[in-house]
């Protein structure tokens, strides 16, 4: 990243704090983000053993201190990423800046409305854990990840196409098992057939519903060989995009002032908001 320099030579703190926290380019960079990993994954794993009752009924004083100790340290990370980023609305509202806030979030919401379902919310901190990427410099692994962003993108009405003929499909599917079987052989209603025909035309095959008509294990047969030719399509669909897309190549270079990524390597300037790189 390009230094950025105040009208007196010297770098600003913000521009400091800004490389620290969101570049991995620095020795200091690599190691705050090695550290901040560390203690998702130890936060994540306070969590789970909370959930665990022969764990909480003897260390659940304890887990509750470190819960809210990874809370706090998490609320000034989250804090001086607002600060050093001189758009901080556009990071707040961003994949990163969101699954930040959740992280945090179900804690404070605990002391207004108690309650154990919100300590599932906090495992959300296990996708920060995505930042490991700028940790290892895997610039490769960034930019294809950006590949495969514009296919779905790019392949979006298709897909939207397709699952609504699936859709489709397995309603007339499972309204004519209905008709064949009917609910002395467990399809007691459409809705429930419906259920065997999306978990047969996925290959899934639970078996906790089957066809025992003639008629209805012939239809079960179309099904199970319609599933595996439906799972071709939108993998078609996406490695179509994707080889549109792999024409444009991408860096992983952040943005200094609002923190997106994905801009071309020859760029000077952020795509999202003009600011120089």
């Amino acid at each position: 990243m390009s230094e950025i320099v105040g009208k007196d030579g010297q770098r600003g703190w913000r521009d400091v704090l800004y490389e620290v926290i969101f570049e991995a380019d620095t020795a200091a960079g690599k190691w705050f983000d090695i550290i901040l990993i560390l203690c998702i994954v130890l936060s994540v794993a306070v969590v789970m053993l909370d959930s665990v009752g022969s764990v909480n009924a003897e260390h659940g004083r304890l887990l509750k201190a470190a819960e809210w100790f990874f809370t706090i340290l998490f609320t000034i990370e989250y804090i001086l990423r607002l600060v050093c980023v001189r758009m901080a609305v556009r990071y707040a509202v961003s994949f990163f800046g969101i699954v930040d806030l959740l992280a945090i979030l179900p804690a404070y919401i605990s002391l207004l409305v108690p309650g154990r379902y919100l300590a599932v919310v906090r495992v959300v901190r296990v996708l920060r854990v995505l930042r490991i990427f700028r940790v290892l410099n895997m610039g490769q692994h960034a930019r294809e990840a950006v590949l495969l962003k514009q296919a779905l993108y790019a392949s979006r009405r298709k897909i939207e196409v397709f699952l609504l003929a699936v859709l489709t499909l397995v309603v007339i599917i499972g309204s004519l098992m209905y008709v064949v079987e009917g609910g002395k052989n467990g399809f007691t209603s459409i809705p429930v057939s419906v259920y065997w025909a999306v978990v047969t035309l996925t290959t899934v095959g639970y078996g906790d519903i089957s066809p025992t008509t003639a008629i209805g294990q012939f239809l079960a047969a179309l099904v199970m060989i319609l599933g595996y030719s439906i799972i071709v399509v939108p993998t078609g669909l996406v490695t179509v995009e994707i080889s549109k897309a792999s024409v444009e190549r991408s860096s992983s270079q952040a943005c200094p002032n609002c923190s997106a990524e994905g801009h071309d390597r020859d760029a000077e300037y952020c795509k999202a908001c003009g600011s120089k790189l």
